[in-house]
């Protein structure tokens, strides 16, 4: 009999040894296990930022580009006045040029009737 509650005694030990262990184990396991989770969780939120990081990059970067392309052809519609301006300023020139030439000649021949 006292051999028995020997051998109970020590699978007591045992198994108390053993729980402790697996509590230990289950500790160490949820730890772990949380860690990993967390580290999930900061990857996601990293990821997000860094796609609103993104699109905020890209929206600055069409506003630009915008902005660019609304300088650009602000340049090149004013080369395009200026060309129609030096354009139309040689017209206007040319015509007043002949205006004046019209109205300094005299509409009656020097021979004419009523010259005479």
């Amino acid at each position: 009999m006292e051999e028995m509650k020997n051998v109970l005694a020590k699978m007591k030990l045992y198994a108390t040894g053993v729980a402790e262990k697996a509590k230990v184990r289950r500790g160490m396991l949820s730890l772990v296990a949380a860690i990993f989770i967390f580290q999930l969780y900061f990857v996601r939120e990293l990821a997000a930022a860094e796609l609103m990081f993104g699109l905020v990059f890209a929206f600055l970067l069409v506003l630009g580009g915008l902005a660019y392309l609304i300088g650009t052809v602000g340049e090149r519609g004013l080369g395009w006045t200026e060309s129609g301006i030096r354009v139309l300023a040689d017209s206007a020139r040319r015509g007043y040029t002949s205006l004046e030439e019209i109205t300094r000649k005299s509409f009656r021949a020097p021979r004419s009737e009523s010259a005479q």
